[in-house]
């Protein structure tokens, strides 16, 4: 049926639109509601738990009642289908895609929402997921509409919209704070480019704003919450984790003789040693050690590091959870200063490890024969970019590409860090690289008849 008074453009969006949301609602309706290990933690508004996603399912929580899941589940998909439209209309615009191209680029954006459900270790459709990223992937793809607006067109309007979502980013997943560093770097890039030195000072002043901003945003939620005027905790545990998997018995030197310090790194240096869980177990290749270390990562951290450090804190008596939370993130934070500087060639190796896999998993699935072409997929894509920004002189797709190519590096590295590289940490860059990579081709074959 025709719809009177719309161009073109516009009914193709509405279509696309109304494809989007059967396919995301459908799913819903046949798959419902997805509750996992870390569900409970975004419901119960846990410490350890960015404030953005526990807002959101509050909400729902405080409007629709107890069944306030599925209508928060349908929120998802429809922000995910808006976003999806919004940025494949503007590629569409932006680069002349005809439909096939236009329709392939919306698929791209599908394609982690099927990764996660049939490929990775999880097999959960993230949309009807209670998850944090089941909020990051939308509002990540509207970043990146703002992103790229900022680049190509440069109003700044599109700069504010784009430090923005990535303040939001990281107001759902403190690993989404690269993309506030990532908008930092582009627009003070994109300042040079453009010989703007008299406002070079914005975004170095929005990015310490930004972080202060989201410092005290997560304190005062924490203490509407909790009563503690506290940031999340827990992330210092997480890294000690890594840490100490890397030590050596003999690091225990770097603490002072019967000090608590040293008191917990012989408790947890001798349990790791008898489960197993030290980088001696690792095995003899790259691949075995990468792998020894993700399966072992949170055994390490729960069983041994958190439960000995809540243990005794606990025994000390009038002492809460969120005290003891706190409690055992300093003390974690303390042991990493000391102990990091003296295991940092093991943990290095062991981080190299995490990234490999991280890179790996940001546009494919780890696998011994397609790890080495996800890197080849990597050193193309770099390549036609460069080629065509410095010999043919175009930009457009190589800006695209150059944009995924620095948030995935940024993601993986921060990600590693603290964690090991899951396929749902990673999944971000996926759609937005082989976007580009396709950009990049059809730029380059473009001059052909056929195509």
């Amino acid at each position: 049926m025709e719809i009177v008074g719309l161009n073109r453009d516009k009914k193709r969006a509405l279509c696309l639109l109304a494809g989007l949301l059967a396919f995301f609602l459908g799913l819903l309706a046949v798959g419902g509601v997805g509750v996992y290990n870390d569900s409970e933690q975004y419901i119960t508004m846990h410490i350890h738990r960015e404030p953005l996603y526990p807002l959101y399912l509050a909400a729902f929580r405080t409007v629709f009642g107890e069944g306030y899941l599925v209508p928060a589940m349908a929120g998802q998909g429809i922000l995910t289908a808006l976003g999806i439209t919004a940025l494949t209309e503007y590629l569409a615009g932006r680069f002349g895609l005809r439909l096939w191209e236009e329709l392939l680029v919306a698929a791209l954006q599908l394609a982690p929402h099927l990764i996660t459900r049939y490929v990775s270790a999880l097999h959960i459709f993230l949309e009807n997921s209670v998850m944090s990223e089941a909020l990051c992937i939308p509002l990540f793809t509207f970043f990146l509409y703002f992103l790229l607006r900022m680049l190509f067109e440069g109003r700044w309007r599109d700069v504010w919209l784009a430090l923005l979502f990535s303040y939001l980013l990281s107001m759902t997943r403190g690993q989404m704070m690269t993309t506030i560093l990532l908008w930092a770097f582009l627009c003070f890039v994109r300042l040079i480019v453009y010989k703007k030195y008299r406002v070079l000072f914005i975004p170095v002043a929005a990015l310490v704003l930004t972080f202060l901003l989201r410092d005290l945003t997560v304190h005062v939620y924490n203490y509407a919450v909790t009563g503690y005027f506290m940031g999340n905790t827990y992330g210092q545990v997480n890294t000690l984790t890594n840490v100490m998997y890397a030590c050596d018995e003999e690091d225990r030197a770097v603490f002072e003789e019967g000090s608590l310090e040293q008191v917990f790194f012989d408790r947890f240096y001798e349990e790791a040693q008898e489960r197993g869980l030290n980088y001696k177990f690792g095995g003899d290749s790259f691949a075995e050690r990468a792998s020894y270390l993700e399966d072992n990562h949170d055994i390490l951290k729960f069983q041994i590091l958190e439960a000995d450090l809540s243990a005794y804190y606990f025994s000390l008596g009038e002492v809460d959870y969120y005290e003891q939370s706190s409690m055992s993130d300093d003390m974690a934070g303390k042991m990493i200063k000391k102990l990091l500087p003296a295991c940092f060639g093991q943990w290095l190796y062991d981080y190299i490890l995490l990234c490999r896999n991280g890179f790996v998993r940001s546009i494919a699935v780890v696998h011994p024969l397609i790890n080495p072409v996800a890197f080849l997929l990597y050193l193309l894509a770099a390549g036609l970019a460069l080629w065509q920004a410095f010999v043919k002189k175009r930009y457009p797709a190589a800006v695209v590409m150059g944009t995924a190519l620095l948030f995935i590096t940024a993601n993986v590295c921060a990600t590693s860090i603290t964690i090991m590289c899951l396929s749902r940490y990673m999944i971000y860059g996926f759609s937005l690289f082989y976007i580009a990579l396709f950009l990049l081709l059809r730029e380059l074959l473009k001059n052909h008849a056929d195509f």
